[in-house]
Parts: structure tokens; sequence; C-alpha cells
């Protein structure tokens, strides 16, 4: 009798606590597998394409040194090998290479996201995503320091700083010829130049959004998944009243239409990266060679800002989560000597 094997468990013959643990390890089961799609489905598009770049250049560096890492966006398994030393020196890598400091700390971030599903998926032990989180960025100090100290400071075709656009420049992109592509262009620079919308934005934009009658435009802003609604500037509404004289705003769909070779327009919209091209193309024109959507977008708000455009309101106006970046618009317009008198 006593060489019988012991019975099986089922869940009614476990005792309460049995029971509720049982459920517990396998809840934690189910929510370790799906950590990394749970995660992803709350990233906004635009935030998955870039952490997927940050990692396919990681898993290149760690396949560069002999070590498999194959998806690490979206498999906890490619985890099981990366280790805190080879974090840090995919760090110094990039900086031999020349990638920027800011850069370098965008990728860290995006590193050290994906290693804490890798924890909670169980692929990464606690002790080495604790190592792994440890590792710092560098201050903005630090950069200048890192900076000052390597020959090579830039990869790629990303600005240290942005293309500086005067009201006389502005006004110059605005005024485009009188012709099916020169007006659509116009309308393009007004609503990047007087409304400070970024380029995603503009290409999202539908005739529905545009309320002539009310002189207002009525948006969404993706990166803040926002709805807003933006009085109408005296040039915009002249550049939307001229594309509707010559019946050639869109009865529906995309507000923005694409030009053809002979400058007339198609029905298509307008994506991001036409839009990034045309925007440079009058750039040079004028004299602004390298000219981005993101540069009328820093003329808009650094014009707010000189005018005394308080924080609050231009943060509410740039679709903009925090008042980090209006501040440091009004900071750059500041006059640090302004209170100082030497008489």
């Amino acid at each position: 009798m006593n060489d019988l094997p012991a019975p099986r468990h089922t869940p009614q013959t476990l005792l309460p606590e049995q029971r509720a643990g049982a459920v517990a390890q396998a809840a934690d089961r189910a929510a370790a597998r799906s950590r990394f799609n749970d995660y992803r489905s709350r990233r906004a598009a635009h935030t998955l394409r870039r952490q997927e770049a940050d990692l396919s250049l990681f898993a290149g560096f760690l396949q560069d040194l002999g070590v498999p890492a194959d998806d690490l966006a979206r498999r906890p398994d490619g985890w099981r090998l990366i280790t805190w030393g080879l974090v840090e020196a995919f760090i110094k890598w990039q900086l031999k290479e020349g990638y920027a400091v800011r850069t370098v700390n965008v990728r860290l971030s995006t590193v050290k996201s994906y290693a804490r599903l890798a924890l909670q998926s169980g692929a990464l032990s606690p002790q080495e995503y604790a190592l792994i989180r440890a590792i710092l960025g560098y201050s903005l100090r630090e950069q200048n320091r890192v900076d000052a100290r390597r020959t090579r400071t830039r990869r790629g075709n990303k600005k240290i700083e942005p293309v500086r656009i005067t009201p006389e420049q502005a006004a110059a992109l605005k005024a485009q010829p009188s012709t099916p592509q020169g007006r659509r262009d116009a309308l393009l620079l007004c609503l990047l130049l007087d409304h400070g919308l970024r380029v995603g934005e503009t290409a999202g934009l539908l005739v529905d959004n545009i309320h002539l009658d009310e002189e207002v435009v009525r948006f969404h802003r993706p990166k803040v998944n926002k709805v807003q609604t933006h009085r109408l500037s005296a040039d915009t509404l002249a550049a939307l009243r001229a594309c509707a004289a010559f019946n050639e705003l869109p009865a529906e769909g995309p507000l923005l239409r694409r030009s053809r070779k002979n400058g007339e327009l198609a029905e298509a919209g307008m994506g991001e990266r036409a839009i990034t091209a045309r925007v440079r193309a009058l750039g040079a024109v004028i004299g602004l060679p390298g000219l981005s959507a993101h540069d009328c977008r820093h003329y808009w708000a650094t014009n707010a800002a000189r005018h005394g455009t308080d924080p609050f309101d231009l943060q509410q106006a740039g679709g903009w989560s925090s008042l980090a970046m209006p501040r440091r618009y009004i900071a750059d317009n500041d006059i640090a000597n302004q209170g100082v008198e030497l008489e």
C-alpha cells in the first residue's frame, strides 16, 4: 500500500492557498509570454520604427562580436546572452564611430526599455538587468567634453543646429508664384511657418480638417494623441482661398496634393518624404540649404517666444506634452543681461 504513487492534485483537491498560488503562477507565465507584444501595442508607430532601428544597430554590433542576437524588438530569447558589458561596449563603439552623443543616449534608453521587458519575460536575470539599468547616459556637460576629445563627432544627415529663418525669409518662402504648384507650396509653407505643424501632422491633414467659414483648422496630433483647433493665420487663409478660387482643393481626402513634373497637381496627397524634399528645394531657392519642416516649426516657436507668448500657451499650441520644449525656446530668446546696468 505504501508503494503506491501519491495521488495527483487537481485544482479541486488543492487547498485554497495552493489554488491561489497556482493561479498566480499561471498568470505570471502568461504575462511574461505577452510582455513584448503588450509593450509594443502601447507605442506609437514612429516610436516603434525608431526603437527597431536602434535595436537593429545593436544586434548588428553584437553579431560582429560573434554574439547571436535575433529580433531584439520582439523576441525575449534574443536577450539571454546580453550582458551589461556588451551594452557598455556598444556605447563606446558608437562614440568611436562618430554618432552624436544625444543619439547614443536615446539608443541606451531603448536598450534599457527592452532589457526590462526581457527581465519580466524571464530572459534576463535580475542581477544582469540591474547592471544594465545602472549604465548612465551622458549629461550635457559630459557631451561637450566627449565631443572635444574625439575627431569625429557627427555621423548621418541629422543637423547639429536648426536652419535659422528670419522673418524676411519666412515671408519669401510663403510668397510662391501663382501656379498650381506655387499655390500648393504657399499653403504648405503657411501651415509649417504660421502654425508649427510637424511634418507628419501636415501630411495627415484632410480637407475636412479645414473650416473656412469658421477660419480654423482642426487636426490630430498623433505624437500626443490630441485633436487641436488652430485659428488660421491671415496668410494661411489667403493661401487656402487662392487654392479654392482655382478649384485646386480636393473634394475629399488629403488636403495637400502631390505635384507632377509639369507643375500641375495630382490627386494623391503628399507624404512626409515628399514634403521634406519640397521644403528643402524651396529653401535652397532663397539661400537656405538643408531647410526642413522641423526648421519651420522651430521658427514658429522661436517667433512666438520672441513676441512674449506665455509658455503654457506655447505648449498648448505646439502640441507638447510638457513645458520642457516651450521653456527652451523662451530661454533661447531671453536677453541674458537685460537687467544689468553698467552706469
